[in-house]
């Protein structure tokens, strides 16, 4: 066998190879979230509340997750109030209104404007009409995919009206 010959079946024998991907092992939200760097406000703030099970349970959810940069553009002080354990109940409540049960992509709402119901009870309102806006905060970037449902990013905390 000549050389070229035993070199082509050795290639056609590794090349099919070198195209396999290593599938990345997908996240659930709370990970997810983790991973990004950019919601070490809202995991502590997660963690406080003992939500942490629930968000990597089985969903699927929808979270408006707000950034470091909206949680620290609320009023001083807040946020420190919030995660004092006497305001436990508080903050699940802030939290879980940025929570909605089911899958929401923005390609199912596009060109809408609609009120979904949160977990906490209140509804959100969500104008899609033009970018995504979610009662006041703005969608920075959308459909970030997890196991166990989608993280939109908004660049607001949006609360429950008291």
């Amino acid at each position: 066998m000549s050389y070229f010959r035993r070199v082509s079946l050795a290639l056609c024998a590794v090349l099919p190879l070198a195209f396999v991907t290593v599938p990345v092992k997908a996240q659930d939200i709370v990970d997810t979230a983790v991973a990004a760097g950019q919601f070490n406000t809202l995991v502590a703030a997660v963690q406080a509340a003992g939500l942490v099970e629930v968000l990597k349970g089985d969903g699927p959810f929808t979270v408006f997750a707000p950034t470091d940069e909206a949680f620290a553009a609320l009023p001083e002080g807040t946020v420190e109030n919030l995660l004092k354990p006497e305001n436990k109940d508080q903050l699940v409540a802030v939290l879980t209104y940025h929570v909605v049960p089911g899958k929401i992509m923005s390609a199912d709402i596009a060109g809408a404007t609609t009120a979904v119901a949160s977990v906490q009870g209140a509804e959100l309102s969500v104008d899609a009409t033009d970018g995504v806006r979610v009662d006041n905060a703005t969608v920075v970037t959308a459909d970030i995919e997890t196991t166990n449902g989608v993280i939109h990013v908004i660049d607001q905390v949006v609360l429950p009206n008291q």
